[in-house]
């Protein structure tokens, strides 16, 4: 089953998982500020111009879902065609151009957050100072969701760089 393109409301799993805020902590943990709901197509489209520099371009490959502190944004990317949501890869799009796969699917995701990593921090290079810290309530939630995808965060993180190498060249390409 797909979701209809207009459809803004978070899938049950991603709902549950982003429903207790994440603790900054300084730097210490995570940078992630979870939306409510996947922004709008218009504000999508909007983000996604001013991303690339492409007024060509619409931002309906990407369900956005927050942003970090300096309001890079985390995403469901659309590359699946005909998959629901829950199939497609979690990207993150930065403020200052930095980009990333963060999962393969939701399920991988929701490991990703209860290892303790966010978007941001899945993506890019932290701070080296950085360490992870698990999550218990978001494990609660990735065994309610998804328990055939439990693996270590980083294991996942790399399986999702390895299966889109291409992401950032792809994005790239689109910029003016």
């Amino acid at each position: 089953m797909t979701t209809p393109p207009d459809d803004r409301t978070f899938p049950a799993a991603l709902a549950a998982a982003l429903a207790a805020p994440f603790a900054y902590d300084d730097g210490q943990g995570i940078d992630f500020e979870p939306f409510p709901a996947f922004l709008s197509a218009e504000d999508t489209t909007d983000w996604f111009r001013a991303w690339t520099g492409n007024r060509e371009l619409d931002g309906d490959s990407f369900r956005v879902l927050g942003q970090d502190g300096t309001g890079g944004y985390a995403a469901l990317w659309l590359i699946r065609p005909g998959a629901p949501l829950t199939d497609q890869p979690v990207v993150f799009l930065g403020s200052e151009g930095e980009t990333g796969v963060v999962a393969r699917c939701l399920g991988d995701f929701l490991w990703v957050l209860a290892g303790g990593f966010g978007p941001w921090e899945a993506a890019t290079e932290h701070e080296p100072h950085w360490i992870p810290r698990p999550d218990a309530a978001r494990a609660a939630v990735a065994r309610r969701f998804a328990p055939e995808r439990e693996a270590a965060a980083e294991a996942l993180i790399a399986a999702a760089a390895r299966e889109f190498p291409d992401f950032d060249d792809a994005l790239m390409a689109l910029c003016r």
